[in-house]
């Protein structure tokens, strides 16, 4: 019998909000990155109406909290319709499409909760997947890190950071922490960045991070302050770059 649709949870209001805010586009070769957040594509699908029913069916298996077996006919029924075989197979590009968009829409949901209760819990924990079978070094080294939520590893290190990718991130308040043995938060880790050709173009990428993922799902709006932030910040001396980065990242914290 098939499980619930679930990766940490059933759906919920924020992730369904923010996959429903997406847009279809046959643009693959552009959309990198951040871009993720508001454009939906498929590789290979280059009729804006396939991609538009693909939206749409996966829309509902998130809206309807759909397992993949419950998704698949669905799939199958837009493929039969515009004649469209994926490379890779059916099955196989089936499974893709279907925990890719549910774990980056159940993460940009998540992100936003966290927004919400920053205040209370300003520190995040990452937390890596007992249930991936062949795990990524560099996310287990990541387990249990408590950083703090405001921190620009986040930037490019929220999860999922790759294919497959199940890690996810909890917040957390100082009691927690000490409970946890800690006095506060960890340092982040220093990111060491590898070259790679990725879509014919030359890319840096932090390690353990698969190429495209270096972002925050659902923090786009975020990422663009924070990274307007650390703009300003360049270029001056280190002690009032430290102060200007801390008076700009407690107002965004704070919403004003």
């Amino acid at each position: 019998m098939a499980t619930a649709a679930a990766y940490g949870s059933l759906s919920f209001e924020q992730q369904i909000q923010f996959f429903q805010g997406k847009y279809p586009s046959i643009d693959y070769e552009s959309i990198r990155g951040a871009a993720h957040d508001r454009a939906f594509i498929s590789a290979g699908a280059h009729r804006i109406d396939l991609v538009q029913d693909l939206f749409m069916v996966i829309a509902r298996a998130i809206r309807e909290g759909m397992t993949l077996q419950e998704f698949q006919p669905d799939y199958e029924a837009v493929l039969d319709h515009y004649g469209w075989e994926p490379n890779g197979g059916r099955n196989w590009r089936a499974s893709v499409i279907y925990h890719t968009n549910l774990r980056t829409s159940y993460a940009a949901g998540r992100y936003q909760q966290l927004q919400e209760v920053k205040d209370r819990r300003p520190y995040w924990g990452y937390q890596h997947s007992d249930a991936v079978l062949h795990p990524r070094e560099q996310h287990l080294a990541w387990n249990n890190l408590v950083i703090h939520a405001d921190d620009p590893w986040w930037l490019s290190h929220y999860p999922p950071n790759g294919w497959g990718c199940q890690c996810t991130v909890i917040a957390y308040n100082l009691r927690d922490l000490n409970r946890m043995g800690k006095n506060g938060p960890d340092k982040a880790p220093a990111i060491k960045l590898r070259k790679i050709t990725f879509k014919d173009a030359e890319l840096e990428v932090p390690e353990g991070i698969d190429p495209g993922w270096d972002y925050a799902p659902g923090g786009s709006d975020i990422q663009q302050q924070i990274q307007r932030i650390l703009e300003k910040a360049e270029g001056l001396p280190e002690d009032l770059a430290e102060i200007l980065t801390a008076e700009l990242m407690e107002n965004l914290g704070s919403g004003n």
